[in-house]
């Protein structure tokens, strides 16, 4: 009898086993983005212009490879969780600061009926709301604003987060986020908050948010005084923007906030979409500028599905710096994408950008303003930049 009984539970643990197994899941999944690149007037170490042909990446999307999970709680409620890692094919570095999960690495609940709260390393709402809706979500950075000044190509995450999503309510949805800054006796040091909402009916989309970053630094980890002086604090919840010539003066930014609104319509074979973007860059005395530098970008693209198989792409970017100084940008970009299957596409992007006006340097001096393509870092000594990938991208 007792071995009976013991035999019984045995398979009736097994059977509970089985069921919550079922209940739950875990995916593996990842990106390899690669192609030979080839950029004209890149800045060298001696300030010349030359020109670059190797091997580049990351173009429509960001290497990766990450987890994702769910266990069904019952009730409608889910938990879930997400561990993403960035790296370079080129070298196999880590990406994101050398962080192991430096793209995504939250945990939460989800439900169908209230919507999903995470906590950990996450996208702002911005990034998941409206840039899907712009050029940069259908051929990646290099139809990204110039420089990448209003993160439109994503490179800043948030850290030490607290986001909601709500369910979608007659075609409409609405995002907030927190990031506690965490610095002792100073609440508000370091913290970022943004919020962003959508709302889509039929073939037409249309998206808005908000996103405010502080730079967390404190007086005994910056420097007033001749610039240049710290720049973006570890100690901030977002990352740093990415850095290049045209915003690299205003890393030491006491705030960064961002405005952007994106629409989009598909029409048949074309997809028609249009975006407004305003980030600031607020100094206070430690920083290596003295006046807040606004940068307002007007965008536009096309995507024509030619068939199947293949997606065309026209965009422009027009990007105007004011305030510290005074700059214009505008971008024009191409792209080119074939699925040989659901997993694996070839694609051809190509971008030229023209710059004018002036720039503000990190050493704190003032010349004429360089051209940088999207979020690429390639910063030229002259006022233009043309630059051509030829890549393969394979999903798993």
């Amino acid at each position: 009898m007792k071995r009976v009984a013991l035999s019984t539970l045995s398979l009736a643990m097994l059977a509970a086993a089985g069921t919550a197994h079922a209940q739950s899941s875990v995916t593996l999944y990842g990106v390899i983005d690669e192609s030979v690149q080839f950029v004209n007037n890149v800045k060298n170490a001696n300030g010349a212009n030359k020109n670059v042909f190797g091997l580049g990446g990351q173009n429509l999307q960001g290497n990766r490879w990450g987890l994702k999970g769910k266990e069904d709680l019952g009730g409608g409620l889910t938990a879930i969780f997400q561990l993403e890692n960035g790296f370079s094919l080129n070298n196999g570095t880590l990406g994101q600061g050398n962080r192991m999960f430096g793209r995504q690495a939250y945990v939460g609940l989800d439900s169908a009926q209230y919507g999903t709260l995470t906590l950990g390393r996450q996208y702002d709402p911005i990034v998941d709301m409206v840039q899907g809706l712009t050029g940069d979500g259908y051929f990646g950075s290099t139809f990204a604003t110039p420089g990448d000044v209003d993160n439109n190509d994503n490179s800043s995450r948030i850290n030490n987060s607290i986001k909601y999503t709500s369910p979608v309510i007659a075609g409409f949805q609405v995002a907030g986020m927190y990031a506690l800054g965490g610095v002792a006796g100073q609440t508000g040091s370091g913290q970022s908050w943004g919020a962003a909402a959508t709302y889509g009916i039929g073939s037409f989309n249309v998206a808005a948010g908000y996103l405010k970053m502080d730079n967390g630094s404190t007086l005994a980890s910056r420097t007033a005084g001749t610039p240049p002086t710290v720049g973006w604090s570890s100690a901030a919840t977002g990352d740093n923007i990415n850095e290049n010539q045209i915003n690299a003066a205003y890393m030491s930014a006491k705030s960064i906030g961002i405005a952007q609104a994106a629409a989009q319509y598909v029409a048949g074979p074309f997809t028609f979409g249009a975006r407004y973007s305003n980030a600031q860059y607020k100094p206070d005395a430690f920083s290596a500028f003295t006046s807040s530098q606004h940068f307002n970008t007007v965008g536009a693209f096309v995507g024509y599905q030619l068939n199947p198989a293949t997606l065309l792409g026209l965009g422009y970017n027009w990007t105007h710096g004011s305030g510290d100084v005074s700059n214009t940008y505008n971008q024009v970009s191409l792209g080119a994408d074939y699925n040989l299957s659901k997993r694996t596409d070839l694609y051809v992007v190509a971008a030229y950008q023209h710059a004018s006006g002036h720039q503000r340097n990190t050493d704190g001096s003032i010349s004429s303003a360089g051209a940088a393509i999207a979020s690429y870092n390639n910063d030229s000594a002259s006022d233009s930049q043309s630059m051509v990938n030829i890549g393969i991208r394979h999903k798993f």
